[in-house]
């Protein structure tokens, strides 16, 4: 199979082949089980570097599509029948012991420095407009520089109207609760962090414990399952830290679409990937997913400040149902990750620990 890449081009030589290799799996050229191409043997039919073709075979390897075995070469995990919610069960799981999600207060907190002088700006530069009251669904300029930072980081398009600032994931999750209605039935992933089961217990909502194996929730129970609404953490289900794959994530796309139901990715820890490509969102793929995310690990677990984004269908009823809620974020914080964002500080933050990370896997 012949690949090439256009040199002329802004994208990254190892992007160009990564996509074109990921369209060939997905589209069945390369099936279930196949070995790919010798990194080698593909460097030089595109004309790049070795090291090219190793990141992308990384890039796709994270994300699922393809496993790496020791002196053999890289082969195809993907496999489409994994969509089908008749999929058989791949094994049991291990129960884990239930603590606080690792990384709140861990070695990787933003420098305080950076923090500190950041918030002395912006009372300098904001004076009193820090006392007026924020927009029930938050900051305007926080929700621009949210959206654009998206955009560019994992391939997200969601106008600053369609995100909602709340304080921390509890309160986010509050809302869609709300929203989405307490005579669903909602899907957890087991084991999960637990306060996502107790905030569904404290509204009184019944939920379906769905077991977690390596790659995501066993197909047989999720088809099994009473639920309509899926909550799930993709990148990294804490405390298993298990990652879904990409078929297991397309078999989340087509429950919801089979069962007219949604649902909600909580993607915390996901920026402080080492990989070099972000996970793709199911918030990215489908209309039926509300994404939530939080400051709490990328900045500091004291900023209570989360957001959710809504599916364009969602957002007409979120506003005429839950509108009038108040934004619980001091519009102070706001302006400050408003500022992170925009002055690149946090981005370079995000860059740093991930290659730190790398760094650690070597």
């Amino acid at each position: 199979m012949k690949y090439s890449v256009d040199k002329s081009k802004k994208e990254k030589l190892y992007m160009q082949l990564y996509y074109s290799l990921r369209e060939d799996i997905t589209r069945g050229a390369y099936p279930y089980g196949s070995k790919l191409p010798s990194k080698r043997l593909l460097a030089e039919e595109a004309e790049v570097s070795v090291i090219s073709v190793m990141h992308a075979y990384d890039i796709l390897s994270d994300e699922g599509y393809i496993e790496p075995r020791e002196k053999s070469g890289y082969y195809v995990v993907f496999r489409e029948r994994d969509f089908s919610s008749a999929a058989p069960a791949r094994g049991g799981y291990t129960e884990v012991a239930r603590t606080k999600p690792e990384g709140e207060g861990s070695g990787y907190s933003f420098p305080y420095a950076t923090l500190a002088r950041t918030m002395r700006k912006v009372i300098s530069e904001r004076g009193e407009l820090l006392l007026e009251r924020s927009p029930n669904e938050g900051v305007y300029a926080l929700r621009d520089e949210i959206s654009r930072y998206l955009a560019r980081s994992c391939g997200i398009a969601a106008p600053p109207e369609r995100i909602i600032i709340g304080a921390g994931a509890e309160y986010l999750y509050d809302l869609v609760l709300l929203l989405l209605g307490r005579t669903r039935i909602y899907g957890i992933e087991y084991p999960s962090y637990e306060k996502i089961e107790q905030v569904y217990r404290a509204n009184g909502v019944k939920t379906d414990r769905l077991p977690l194996l390596p790659d995501g929730i066993d197909a047989s129970a999720l088809a099994r399952s009473p639920a309509t609404v899926l909550h799930v953490t993709p990148f990294n289900s804490y405390p298993s830290h298990y990652t879904a794959s990409a078929s297991k994530r397309r078999l989340y796309l087509s429950w919801a679409e089979e069962r007219d139901g949604y649902i909600i990715e909580d993607n915390y820890d996901s920026e402080l990937t080492p990989s070099k490509k972000h996970e793709d969102t199911l918030f990215s793929m489908s209309d039926r997913v509300v994404y939530v995310n939080t400051f709490s690990r990328t900045v500091s677990p004291s900023l209570r400040v989360g957001y959710a984004i809504l599916p364009e269908r969602l957002e007409k009823a979120f506003h005429e149902k839950l509108g009038f809620y108040s934004c619980a974020v001091p519009t102070f914080e706001q302006y400050v990750l408003c500022e992170l964002i925009a002055g690149g500080l946090f981005e370079r933050h995000i860059n740093r620990v991930r290659r730190s990370k790398r760094r650690e896997q070597k």
